[in-house]
């Protein structure tokens, strides 16, 4: 699970709550990625962040709904 956005984004910080609280709760790891400084995130994410992606693929952008990001990684975890 890897949540992409840049500092200082309040939907960002939203965005790592939900991701925060959702991974803790089924004991899946995730990381972070920043666009500043990565001219290749930036030029694929910067119209959308924060990113969150699934095992790779894109899963949301803008608002991270707990419940879908639930739902995707009990998916991931059955595989």
């Amino acid at each position: 699970m890897t949540l992409i956005g840049k500092p200082g984004c309040h939907l960002c910080d939203e965005a790592r709550a939900v991701v925060e609280s959702v991974c803790a709760e089924m004991g899946q790891t995730w990381q972070e990625w920043s666009i500043e400084g990565d001219p290749a995130l930036y030029d694929q994410y910067a119209e959308q962040i924060p990113v969150v992606l699934v095992d790779g693929e894109q899963h949301d952008f803008w608002r991270v709904d707990a419940e879908r990001l639930r739902v995707a990684l009990g998916s991931t975890l059955d595989r």
